[in-house]
Order: C-alpha cells, then sequence, then structure tokens
C-alpha cells in the first residue's frame, strides 16, 4: 500500500470517531437526577450521615463513667443523721409516709381517713403539683401533718447536674413556702435514688434525707387492699417509714393505697404502734426556723 493510502485511511478514521463522539446517547453526560445522587453520594463520603453521628455520639456517651450510685446501706454509713431509712428501733413508733402529692385523685380522701382516726402522717410534696393544687397543700397542714420536698418534677436525682439538682429542690421549697409559710427539712428522693455529694450538699444546707424501711408497692400494677396490706407486714418493725403514695401518674389507681388505710391504721393501733409524723419518729425540726 501506498504512503498515500494509508494518510487517507487515517483521515477516514479520524472522522468517524468524530462522528462517533458528537452522537453519544443522552445517558452517557449526567442527567439532573444523577448529578443530584452524586452530589449526594459526594456529601456523604465528606460528612457523616445522621446515624453515623449518632452512632459516635452515642459511643461517647457510653465511654464516660456513670456517677457512682451507692447502696443506701453505705449512705448511712457514710452520712449518719443525714440519710435515713427509719426511727429508733427501741421506740414501739411507726410513721406514715405519702409520696407524690398533692393529686385531687386520691390525696384528699386519705386525709379523710386520717381524719376520722385522728392520725397525722407526713406528705411528700412534688412542686409542680403543690403550684397547681395550692388549697391541697394548705389543707394538709392545716390538718396538723408534715410536709417534705419530693422535686419540683419527679426527676431522677442521680441522673442530674449538681445545678439542676439543686433547682429541684429550691423551687419547690419556694412554691412550698409560698402556699403555707414553711419551708420544709426533710427530703425524700423520687424513687429513692440519689448521690453521695447530693447527700453531702443536703447535710451543709441544714436537709435530712428519708427514705423508708416498708414499701407498700402501691404503686406497682395498681395493687388491691390485700396486696397492700401484706407488703407492708412483710417488713413492717419498729421505728418503720412505711411508704405509701398520696399521687400517681397517668393510669395509676390509689384505690387500693385508701381502701387499706383504715384496716392499716387498726392493725397497727391493735399492736401497740404509735403513729407518729416522720419528723417526730426521727427526732428532727420538719422546718427551717
Amino acid at each position: 500500500m501506498s504512503h498515500g493510502a494509508y494518510i487517507r485511511i487515517g483521515i477516514a478514521l479520524l472522522i468517524a470517531f468524530t462522528v462517533t463522539s458528537t452522537n453519544l446517547p443522552a445517558a452517557a453526560a449526567p442527567s439532573n437526577l444523577a448529578a443530584a445522587y452524586i452530589s449526594t453520594d459526594t456529601a456523604s463520603t465528606l460528612q457523616p450521615s445522621k446515624r453515623q453521628t449518632d452512632h459516635k455520639r452515642k459511643k461517647r456517651r457510653s465511654t464516660r463513667k456513670p456517677s457512682p450510685v451507692m447502696s443506701w446501706e453505705t449512705l448511712k454509713r457514710q452520712y449518719p443523721n443525714v440519710f435515713l431509712t427509719n426511727g429508733s428501733r427501741s421506740l414501739n413508733r411507726v410513721a406514715l409516709t405519702f409520696d407524690d402529692a398533692p393529686d385531687p385523685r386520691f390525696t384528699p380522701a386519705i386525709l379523710d381517713v386520717l381524719a376520722q382516726y385522728d392520725v397525722c402522717a407526713t406528705f411528700f410534696v412534688v412542686g409542680e403539683r403543690a403550684a397547681k393544687h395550692p388549697e391541697l397543700v394548705s389543707r394538709i397542714i392545716r390538718e396538723g401533718h408534715v410536709i417534705g420536698n419530693h422535686s419540683f418534677d419527679h426527676s431522677v436525682f442521680s441522673k442530674l447536674s449538681m445545678y439542676q439538682f439543686q433547682q429541684q429542690i429550691w423551687k419547690t421549697d419556694g412554691i412550698i413556702q409560698q402556699i403555707t409559710g414553711v419551708s420544709p427539712t426533710l427530703i425524700r428522693p423520687p424513687y429513692g435514688e440519689l448521690l453521695s455529694k447530693q447527700v453531702s450538699w443536703g447535710k451543709q444546707n441544714g436537709f435530712t434525707i428519708v427514705n423508708w424501711d416498708v414499701d407498700s408497692e402501691d404503686w406497682k400494677r395498681n395493687p388491691d387492699s390485700a396486696r397492700v396490706m401484706a407488703n407492708i407486714k412483710r417488713t413492717l418493725q419498729p421505728g418503720s417509714i412505711i411508704l405509701q403514695h398520696a399521687g400517681g401518674g397517668v393510669g395509676q389507681d390509689l384505690s387500693g393505697t385508701i381502701q387499706a388505710l383504715p384496716s392499716l391504721i387498726e392493725l397497727l393501733e391493735g399492736k401497740g404502734y404509735e403513729l407518729v409524723t416522720l419528723s417526730e419518729l426521727i427526732n428532727k425540726h420538719p422546718y427551717r426556723n
């Protein structure tokens, strides 16, 4: 083949390649939708997805050392006369205590029974509820019962910062003081749970933290009066602090507590127990001077 023939073949191939390139189908160039996917995929390689970010955050949280929640026995040894679960075992006295007051569904009926038997008890008040039902808080005081501080909104103290914990106490204190003119010295942490440093703060500020040694378990699955009574009898002894409730959450029914209360009072008095307020049982002033 001559040199000129090679040149003519080369020119023909070049022309054919050029024509083919200019007639490529549109799919060879990215459409707007494809461009969007490419943009999204590129962004995902530069910035972690929300799932990836959440996973990393959870991983960081899980590596944090949890705050030490001590047993009640340890707290009692560490803070004698400040963290208590019972009174003197040498005296035939017990204290009825009611958490989560005031609640218009249950608190008035409990107060009616106590008035009928001329028994004074101790009510641990939630600040948020007290602000909504000040008339019930006033009635509790007027009828001779003692009021304690049970937080502002029933938060778990051990999960709060020290500032948040202190606000739970002081906000509730202010509400009770405004309604009744008294500031409680007795604190009961929701669920009975708090940290050593919170007990220490309570000691420094003149508070006494009081839990219980008899749990009626009236908060668990709406028990009837027979179950409430059986739960109380199980660990009852001189100096006992009996936990019951005068308020509940959505779907909670304290009818068993109300119906058991007359029988409980009669049982205790029949066994020779003196029913006293919590401050009398532990020999502490219930309010600040």
